[in-house]
């Protein structure tokens, strides 16, 4: 849909298909990096701004990119990213954090003993809820099984996770839309929360009848959503 009216280029993260995995690569969590990545694809492409949507670690990443180069932000579309150091220090955010990793954990474990199907299994249960792998379209899971060795790689990495704050979401100066799920676990409601609460130029928008992956799960919804808004600025 977004093509219809405007260029599209869809940004494939490092140690993410088609690119070449490799549990020993890049983690999917390193959304610092991933981040200045897209700073310099943009530059080759030479592209001095551009509306940036992005999901999940990929909306983790665009978070760092924005409040890096904020000046490359016309427009910025995030849907719950897992910004985990948002949590910190907020009343009720360390037992939050405690929680999503212990419902993690088996799907960290499989993927530490190289099982890559119980651990794509477990890791879509642990965002979703039972029985989510298995209502997850045949594409969806291809996606998921040409990227499992980055999760791999973001489960046994020694790399410190990188840390984004509400100082720097106060740098982004682009009007921007958080979305999430109205199903989605309270990990991401509470993210979303704190997203609310720091971005200067913020909308929220929560999409009805979806979880976590809210593009696959409700895409007229949050199509519309998106497009609106950026028709708005």
């Amino acid at each position: 849909m977004f093509a219809k009216t405007h260029r599209v280029i869809a940004y494939s993260r490092q140690n993410h298909f088609p690119n070449a995995t490799s549990k020993d690569g890049l983690p999917d969590g390193a959304a610092d990096l991933h981040g200045e990545d897209l700073a310099a694809l943009l530059a080759a492409l030479g592209i001095t701004s551009a509306h940036i949507v992005a999901h999940s670690s990929g909306a983790h990443a665009a978070l760092f990119f924005a409040a890096n180069h904020p000046e490359a932000v016309r427009t910025l579309v995030i849907n719950e990213p897992p910004a985990a150091a948002l949590l910190a220090g907020v009343p009720g955010g360390d037992d939050v954090l405690k929680q999503w990793g212990a419902r993690f954990a088996p799907a960290r474990q499989a993927f530490e003993k190289d099982d890559l199907n119980a651990g794509l299994r477990l890791f879509a249960e642990a965002i979703g809820g039972p029985g989510t792998y298995d209502r997850r379209s045949e594409s969806e899971r291809k996606m998921m099984a040409d990227n499992a060795l980055s999760a791999v790689a973001d489960a046994i990495t020694t790399r410190p996770r990188p840390v984004f704050t509400c100082d720097m979401a106060k740098r982004i100066s682009a009007p921007t839309l958080v979305t999430n799920g109205d199903r989605s676990p309270e990990f991401f409601h509470r993210i979303v929360n704190e997203l609310v609460r720091c971005l200067p130029r913020r909308t929220r928008v929560e999409i009805a009848g979806s979880s976590h992956t809210v593009p696959g799960e409700a895409p007229q919804a949050y199509d519309e959503a998106v497009l609106s808004f950026i028709a708005s600025h």
